[in-house]
């Protein structure tokens, strides 16, 4: 399965939820994961399935590819704009994804229960993000760290 960012011409919309999981509250370490569908590092997260609430499915998200529970946080910001929301995947579906992304602090660790989509995981500096990292989740990271409380719509 091969990624791309910055599509264009989406053919579908569905929700999506990220979280910038720090090691302790304040803290500039985050949780990072490398993926396997195109080697980037970047934030654990995924599609809200139906039914479940955007809470459930960043906790479930960030567990089943890092293994780490995690307390929930504040929000971020809803990013939604279709010039950098838009993702290719394998060269057919593109999908404009709407995405919630969450604060949050690392608790227990476990073993990543979809081990195909992840090759690795770690706490990084935030000032020295691995690269590749994902482009559209950088922005994410700068709004996480911003320190600011009310959230970020972009």
């Amino acid at each position: 399965m091969t990624t791309r960012y910055f599509a264009a011409d989406p053919s579908e919309l569905r929700l999506s939820v990220s979280a910038v999981v720090r090691r302790a509250e304040r803290g500039h370490e985050i949780l990072l994961m490398k993926r396997s569908d195109n080697a980037h590092w970047g934030l654990p997260g995924g599609y809200v399935e139906p039914g479940e609430s955007v809470v459930a499915a960043t906790q479930r998200e960030v567990r089943e590819e890092t293994g780490f529970e995690i307390a929930l946080g504040r929000l971020v910001g809803v990013y939604s704009d279709p010039h950098t929301q838009v993702i290719e995947y394998d060269g057919s579906a593109r999908v404009h994804a709407v995405n919630l992304c969450f604060d949050a602090v690392a608790g227990a660790s476990g073993e990543p229960t979809t081990p195909d989509e992840v090759l690795e995981v770690g706490f990084f500096g935030t000032d020295t993000l691995p690269q590749p990292f994902v482009p559209i989740h950088e922005i994410r990271v700068v709004d996480a760290m911003s320190g600011e409380a009310s959230a970020r719509v972009r």
